[in-house]
């Protein structure tokens, strides 16, 4: 099958909308009647839960290797969340990371239009999945690039960040890269999946980085700091820059908090990975809430397979006893076509699903 060349694709535009935190600045007592939400959820939540951690240190080697492998399969069986301590990121890199991605934020209003969005790419200062001017906003500003493989960048944005940001750019993606394929190989070890199958799916496989920055809000428990979703990719890697609370997964229909712990990384489980794993692992919705007296920052990492690659139950997971319940398409067609219905609310995963495909053209 022909696939569209890399640099035409879009993996998902969004309209232009006012920032957040200009908005912010103002001082507001009632947010604007865009970014209200009449019809959120309480977010009332339980807080008795938590997402299981990892020691990725005990997971690779020593004695407890089968224990902790063991604690990982059910955390994504269960969960599809989980915290990683001893990740092995270099901490320098981590505390450089940090600061630029806070100044990026405080750059002025001037130096950011320079880093907006286009037209036709989620690239850069901006929003999510904005498609008209009467849909309803999240109260947040992002920045969002394509990092690796080198040959997807946006050679012109990458030339227009600051110079100090784009050098820590380049280490930050690669330690990413690397943990992304010790967790993916570890997952199929836990799976039973070869691991050879994995490492193929994931080399020269995509990533990109969305920078989230929260700013306080007058009226928190009217909006969304970001709308409930599952990522599309196969792994998703978040750093929290500070101490405050936003991220909630939903487990069992209620909103669970999840408190970040110093030192570690917070790992997710993708549609992509759903997908791979037959159904045993999850992809599990989450959500981001704000609070009116504190920012929070995090950046989120996606990996996902090749794109050149084909997406579906892995073969070694797949027998008489275990026939597919997901069908197979090529990595690119499929993230074309997630941005295409994600947009229209419809579930690509149920899209994906065998007994889906008589409906699909």
């Amino acid at each position: 099958m022909e696939s569209t060349p890399v640099a035409k694709m879009n993996f998902g535009k969004s309209l232009l909308v006012p920032s957040v935190p200009e908005l912010a600045k103002q001082h507001l007592t009632n947010i604007p009647a865009r970014y209200v939400r009449p019809e959120q959820e309480s977010p009332v939540t339980y807080a008795g839960a938590s997402i299981p951690v990892i020691d990725l240190q005990k997971l690779i080697s020593g004695d407890s290797m089968d224990s902790e492998l063991q604690k990982l399969h059910s955390a994504c069986q269960q969960w599809g969340f989980l915290q990683v301590i001893n990740h092995g990121v270099t901490p320098s890199i981590l505390e450089d990371f940090k600061r630029e991605v806070i100044d990026l934020f405080k750059l002025p209003m001037e130096e950011k239009k320079k880093l907006w969005q286009q037209e036709d790419s989620f690239e850069g200062f901006g929003n999510s999945f904005v498609v008209s001017e009467e849909q309803k906003l999240d109260w947040n500003d992002m920045f969002g690039i394509m990092t690796l493989p080198l040959r997807i960048r946006k050679v012109d944005l990458f030339q227009k960040l600051p110079s100090n940001l784009r050098g820590i750019i380049e280490a930050y993606s690669n330690e990413m890269k690397s943990l992304a394929m010790i967790i993916v190989c570890q997952l199929a070890k836990a799976l039973r999946i070869d691991e050879n199958e994995m490492r193929e799916l994931f080399s020269d496989g995509m990533q990109s980085i969305r920078m989230n920055y929260y700013p306080p809000c007058p009226e928190p428990h009217k909006t969304i700091g970001f709308s409930p979703h599952s990522d599309a990719d196969a792994l998703t890697i978040l750093f929290q820059l500070d101490e405050t609370e936003g991220l909630q997964v939903r487990k069992d229909d209620i909103w669970v908090p999840i408190k970040p712990l110093p030192n570690a990384l917070i790992v997710n489980i993708g549609d992509m990975m759903e997908i791979v794993s037959n159904g045993v692992y999850k992809s599990i919705e989450h959500r981001a809430i704000v609070n009116s007296n504190k920012e929070r920052l995090s950046v989120a990492t996606f990996s996902t397979f090749n794109l050149d690659s084909e997406l579906g139950p892995a073969h070694s997971l797949i027998g008489p006893n275990n026939p597919p319940i997901f069908r197979r398409v090529v990595v690119q067609k499929y993230l074309q076509d997630f941005f295409a219905r994600k947009l229209d609310g419809k579930s690509y995963l149920d899209v994906m699903k065998v007994e889906a495909r008589n409906g699909e053209s």
